[in-house]
């Protein structure tokens, strides 16, 4: 690589800034299929208000929010994270030693955290596949939601559960993902 110098920067360096800022960008992780949410559709979300995040309960998909509040907004890390800066935190799935089961529940955790029975590098790192399965790495487990909504503090909002299902006999329409800037 070139070390050329522009105004006092290399250009190493400027291309290591400019990819910490492409993989800093935040979005909103969104179901691609709208479901019963044709203007907004249904995107990953943290129970609570942004002044009182809950992140000691399971995430959920809730409507698409407009802007990017703290309890929707993500990053897709390169190492396949989906840290949401606010609580600086990542969607980890419910898992014991190395592997989750269908139906396990998406939560938050601190990202690389390890202990005896838990060891966040098998429950925190995904691939999203160019079909929109988001699929937990090391094994065959897709991100989902369930195939019922229902209002929350307003009618006007719905949720749904988030999880992980076997990608074979996941419904389409509730297991592929995009990432979007509002």
């Amino acid at each position: 690589m070139s070390t050329g110098n522009l105004a006092g920067f290399t250009i190493a360096a400027l291309v290591m800034v400019a990819s910490a800022g492409a993989a800093a960008s935040e979005q909103h992780l969104r179901l691609i299929d709208r479901l019963d949410r044709p203007r907004d559709g249904y995107c990953i979300d943290i129970p609570g208000t942004p002044g009182n995040l809950r992140t000691d309960i399971p995430l959920f998909a809730h409507n698409c929010k407009v802007g990017l509040p703290p309890d929707a907004a993500v990053v897709f890390t390169p190492e396949g994270h989906i840290r949401f800066p606010a609580p600086d935190k990542c969607v980890t799935i419910a898992g014991v030693n190395r592997g989750a089961l269908p139906g396990a529940a998406a939560m938050l955790a601190d990202c690389g955290a390890s202990s005896i029975f838990f060891n966040a590098a098998n429950f925190q790192r995904f691939e999203l596949k160019a079909d929109g399965r988001l699929i937990l790495r090391n094994s065959n487990l897709c991100l989902a939601v369930g195939a019922v909504s229902a209002a929350t503090y307003s009618s006007a909002d719905r949720w749904r559960t988030l999880f992980v299902d076997d990608c074979d006999t996941a419904d389409a329409r509730l297991s592929r993902w995009e990432l979007v800037t509002p």
